[in-house]
């Protein structure tokens, strides 16, 4: 895929100067804050393939691919692959061999602690500030899945998991603790799309209905239970299929 236009640098262009300020200086502004969006989304498309699976376990990563993908240069590319090694989701072993690291009992142990320790935070920390509309949309993301799960399509499932999440989580104001959740769900991501491709999900409880009946019934306790049970369901597939075949 391309990144839209607006995310690309764009050609020169004639803008007025702002008062006190030379075209030159304004220009330079302008084109510093051009360069950040495009670095920014570029990150942003690469962190949605890692929590979303579209990248598997033991890749490795071209600069020149992905840049010709999304239709960009090398450098922000580069920046994005240095800031996705900077939070674990990938290994950079020299310039040309950057690869999505495999996943070994002692990692996964680290990532599930780490988990159940956040996202139930998380949850719980989000209750106060789920709105009717946030509600609604945390049920038909839900529905979704339930879809997803009927017709095997593991793309969608992983996106709609994610969606889920991420509605929950983001609702609750504490900035950190959503960036340290973010991290953990690049690492993982790759991992599970393996699982979910190999045993389907049709056999897990639908803990994310639990939670939303909680949201429903007023159970802040019940809803951190319903996503520490969801987190332990996910992982545990993880955990059963091994991980030297990944």
């Amino acid at each position: 895929m391309r990144l839209r236009a607006s995310a690309q640098l764009p050609a020169k262009r004639q803008v007025p100067a702002a008062r006190g300020k030379s075209r030159v200086e304004t220009s330079a502004k302008d084109n510093t804050q051009d360069a950040e969006l495009l670095h920014a989304s570029v990150y942003s498309e690469l962190q949605k393939r890692f929590v979303t699976g579209q990248i598997m376990p033991g890749s490795f990563l071209s600069t020149r691919r992905i840049a010709a993908e999304l239709g960009v240069s090398q450098m922000p590319v580069r920046e994005a692959l240095r800031r996705l090694a900077a939070e674990g989701a990938v290994e950079i072993r020299s310039k040309r061999k950057i690869v999505v690291p495999a996943m070994t009992p002692v990692r996964f142990d680290d990532l599930l602690r780490c988990r159940l320790l956040l996202e139930p935070e998380a949850a719980e920390a989000a209750f106060p500030y789920i709105s009717p509309a946030l509600l609604k949309q945390l049920r038909e993301t839900d529905k979704g899945m339930g879809v997803a799960i009927r017709t095997g399509n593991v793309a969608a499932y992983m996106q709609g998991n994610f969606n889920f999440h991420f509605l929950l989580y983001r609702a609750q104001p504490r900035r950190t603790l959503l960036q340290l959740i973010e991290t953990l769900w690049l690492q993982f991501g790759p991992h599970m799309r393996v699982v979910y491709g190999r045993f389907g999900t049709a056999n897990l409880v639908d803990q994310h209905r639990v939670a939303i009946a909680c949201i429903d019934a007023g159970d802040a306790a019940g809803l951190r239970q319903a996503i520490s049970a969801d987190i332990s369901d996910g992982m545990g597939l993880i955990a059963t299929s091994g991980f030297e075949s990944q």
